[in-house]
């Protein structure tokens, strides 16, 4: 044990002789005592002396250090890949009982010298041993990683990983693996690694959304395996009719790889289903994965953004280059002196030079259908105009100009930007501006000036709202040198991109105000678990759950499934579970204050078949795992083999180190108890006495 204090130790000496010739001056103090004995007396001044001596040493602030000496046993980890691949095989079957024997006889053979841990892990990982092999997408490495957080610094005897070795998520796990220091894996090959004779549609891509009478690609990439000089025919149906085909024609080869590219046009507006399917060849080792199946969302218009400038500006295509990137978004850009002057079909006006020159009858005009307006102003903008513009904005009158840096103020709140988005502005070059003051009356700011350290006020980008429609205000020119510095930094855009298209998005998008919402994503797949969520607003837009929200689901079989939302403190909630591959329609209601409010849509459950893609066991993956942790890789078959080995393992060790404490003194309530005790003893005693 060690004792450390901020003072000196030294200083107990007196401390002790001061407690002791205080409790002595007391009673020789003390008149009703001068009768008494002195060995009553004695104990007086020892009790007294005893109590104050402790106070002192609980005050002193002494800290303790304590070392104890553990000994903790190695726990050893089961991870099972439970995913449908590992039914796959032959020895598939048995794959089960052999997993719950080896269980079983570790824990009877080493259950004294082991702690146990299994875990099961396809998309997910599971802290249990119920593995039914029903995964349809496999992450290994989730299962190592979770291993790395979970037991560092523990002491791991061994891990035995059971898999075929096959995954089609997440990165491959030997890195994982390889982090998990001095502790040997034993992996459990499933499956043969002989290639079957098989041909496969291997990928299927196509864009989520295409337009309504515009063309998209469907690419489709084929494996063949041992298929010898054969020929099939890959057919493309849209809502199980024909609508293209391609004879392929294999080579021999024992591996065979083919790319088809479909062209097809977007003839029906809503979710279309589209599948892939390769005809059936004699002797195919599955047929499972010669077809597959997409969705695509096809819509019948984007919104238009029309962007209108006073003068050619290297700002304007950089604005442009980005909306571009927007599938839901369609850009047009002109000059106000070629512009024709319809606003049709517009959902957004950028006017790039706002305020240079009076345009009182394009901004009444945009006004007239509330149209939003993102306005750009530079430094050539006047003041005059620019108050014409009716947003609040007041800029100097000063044909001086300064070059200012950017700050992302805390404050803001219609939207959320990323932290890559937000770590622009930090090396971002500065922008052209007025010289002085920029102020506008209310509005929130999302971007303000800052001069090297000093955070101004005035802002950059600004939004507002006037009587019927929203709008943004940049102040300042400049924007593409942020663009550029950017992508030489990084190698990418992705932060100004997304300042750029949200801006943008929250312009465009018009506000809700139904007072039935419906909270419902479009696309999901079979391994999701669905929920919906829903909300209800009253007339002042108070968000309630008074009334009852009922919805009704029906599948591609016309079968309709009545729901009820369960109601939580703000909102209402439905959960669908887990359902079948398929188009779904759904539409949900109810009724408040007389009126009914109905909302109605479709969502899409996909199949993932990705593990009806694995024929063969990947046991080199196995191996090398084993290899570089100084483990083993064993076939399902020789578990009893390993079950042997685990034994005879030299590095599967108790371990035994020292664990430091530390403890305050004044912690210690016995100590505190015995002060009381001292000073309640010498109470009694001269009470006994007949003194006070």
């Amino acid at each position: 044990m060690k004792i450390f204090s901020d003072i000196s130790l030294w200083w107990l000496i007196p401390l002790i002789l001061v407690s002791v010739v205080l409790s002595i001056w007391y009673y020789r103090k003390q008149k009703q005592m001068e009768g008494a004995p002195s060995w009553k007396k004695g104990i007086l001044i020892s009790l007294r002396s005893s109590a104050l001596i402790l106070l002192g040493i609980l005050l002193y602030g002494i800290l303790l250090e304590t070392t104890e000496s553990k000994t903790e046993k190695p726990v050893f980890i089961t991870l099972v890949d439970n995913s449908s691949s590992m039914l796959n095989y032959s020895d598939s079957s048995s794959v089960k009982s052999k997993i719950d024997s080896f269980q079983k006889g570790l824990k009877t053979k080493y259950g004294k010298r082991f702690d146990f841990k299994t875990y099961v892990v396809d998309g997910d990982l599971k802290d249990n041993d119920q593995y039914d092999f029903s995964g349809s997408v496999t992450n290994l490495n989730l299962g190592f990683n979770h291993i790395y957080n979970q037991f560092f610094n523990r002491n791991i005897g061994g891990i035995c990983f059971v898999s075929d070795g096959n995954y089609n998520k997440g990165n491959s796990p030997k890195y994982v693996a390889e982090k998990i220091s001095l502790t040997p894996i034993f992996s459990v090959g499933v499956g043969d690694t002989i290639q079957k004779r098989d041909q496969l549609i291997r990928n299927v891509a196509a864009n989520d959304i295409a337009f309504f009478k515009n063309q998209f690609p469907i690419e489709i990439d084929i494996e063949a395996n041992k298929m010898a000089a054969s020929s099939c025919e890959l057919e493309l149906y849209q809502n199980d009719k024909v609508i293209a085909s391609e004879k392929l024609r294999y080579t021999g080869k024992n591996f065979d790889f083919r790319h088809v590219t479909f062209l097809v046009e977007a003839n029906q507006i809503g979710f279309v289903n589209y599948t892939v399917k390769l005809r059936h060849l004699d002797d195919e080792s599955s047929y499972e994965n010669n077809e597959q199946s997409v969705y695509i969302e096809v819509i019948d218009s984007r919104s238009k953004v029309l962007i209108l400038s006073k003068a050619p500006h290297p700002d304007v295509p950089v604005i442009k280059s980005v909306i571009e990137t927007d599938e839901n978004l369609e850009v047009e850009s002109k000059l106000i002196s070629k512009w024709d002057g319809s606003f049709k079909d517009v959902e957004l006006l950028i006017l790039h030079g706002a305020g240079i020159s009076s345009d009182a009858e394009l901004i009444r005009q945009a006004n007239a259908i509330n149209l939003p307006i993102f306005y750009f102003v530079t430094a050539a903008s006047s003041r005059s105009n620019v108050d014409k513009l009716n947003i609040g904005l007041s800029i100097p009158n000063d044909r001086r100009m300064d070059q200012v840096q950017g700050y992302f103020s805390e404050g803001f709140q219609l939207f959320e930007l990323s932290e890559k988005a937000q770590k622009l502005l930090e090396k971002a070059p500065p922008i052209h501006v007025k010289f002085g003051d920029v102020k506008i009356e209310g509005g929130s700011v999302l971007i303000a000036q800052r001069l090297g350290p000093v955070q101004k006020k005035d802002p950059i980008l600004v939004f507002g709202k006037n009587t019927k429609s929203k709008f943004g205000v940049f102040v300042g020119e400049g924007l593409w040198k942020w663009k550029f510095s950017e992508f030489r930094s990084t190698k990418n855009n992705n932060g100004f991109n997304e300042i750029i298209q949200k801006s943008i998005q929250y312009l465009v998008v018009k506000k809700n105000s139904d007072p039935l919402r419906i909270n419902l994503p479009k696309r999901f797949n079979i391994n999701n678990e669905i929920f919906i969520n829903a909300e209800f607003y009253n007339s002042t837009l108070e968000q309630i759950t008074t009334p009852d929200i009922n919805f009704n689901l029906e599948d591609d079989n016309e079968r309709n499934i009545p729901y009820v939302f369960a109601k939580n403190a703000k909102d209402y909630r439905l959960p669908l579970g887990k359902l079948k591959a398929g188009k779904y329609k759904w539409s949900a209601d109810t009724k408040f204050d007389g009126n009914v409010h109905k909302k109605e849509g479709v969502f899409i459950v996909e199949d993932v078949s990705l593990e009806a893609l694995s024929t063969s066991a990947d046991h080199n993956l196995l191996k090398t795992i084993a290899s570089n942790s100084n483990g083993k890789f064993y076939k399902i078959g020789l578990m009893d083999q390993l079950l042997a080995d685990i034994g005879n393992r030299k590095d599967i060790v108790n371990i035994s180190y020292d664990e430091t404490d530390y403890s305050d003194l004044i912690d210690w309530k016995w100590l505190c108890l015995l002060v009381i005790v001292f000073l309640t003893t010498e109470w009694f005693i001269r009470r006994y006495s007949g003194s006070y």
